[in-house]
């Protein structure tokens, strides 16, 4: 893949977002750039509207002390000064730099039951025709409890 179509983003989440990250990354096989786009792909079709724009302001204003840097898709980066201009038009200070959209949306969706994240994964690697791989032990849990 050429430099232009990635582009280098670096996002503020808490410790324990980070740790959740790295544990789905590790139990997709994948890195953590891939989980991070295929979970603003699950969230992002959510944030219709001025009430979900108010929830990604509130993501904002937690702390969030650590850097992560993200390899997205060029067309996957396009979309977020789309989602930081929503956020800034439910009122108050912009959000900032794209990547304070990147980061209210991702935090949005790593706050979500990690089981089910794990399932959400699962269902949109395969729907991109991927290989078929072990869905990993927070899968498995999900699937066994229901």
């Amino acid at each position: 893949m050429d430099c232009d179509d990635e582009v280098m983003v670096t996002v503020r989440i808490s410790a324990a977002e980070r740790a959740l990250l790295r544990s789905l990354a590790r139990d997709r096989g994948g890195d953590v750039s891939d989980v991070a786009v295929d979970g603003l792909l699950d969230v992002i079709t959510a944030l219709d509207g001025d009430a979900a724009a108010r929830r990604l302001r509130r993501v904002l204003a937690r702390p969030a002390p650590c850097a992560v840097t993200l390899w997205l898709p060029a067309p996957v980066a396009d979309l977020l000064p789309l989602l930081g201009e929503r956020i800034s038009r439910t009122g108050g200070p912009a959000a900032g730099p794209a990547s304070s959209a990147l980061s209210a949306a991702l935090r949005l969706w790593l706050g979500g039951d990690p089981a089910a994240l794990a399932v959400a994964l699962a269902r949109l690697r395969c729907g991109r025709g991927a290989v078929r791989q072990d869905p990993g032990p927070a899968v498995r849990r999900a699937a066994h409890a229901a």
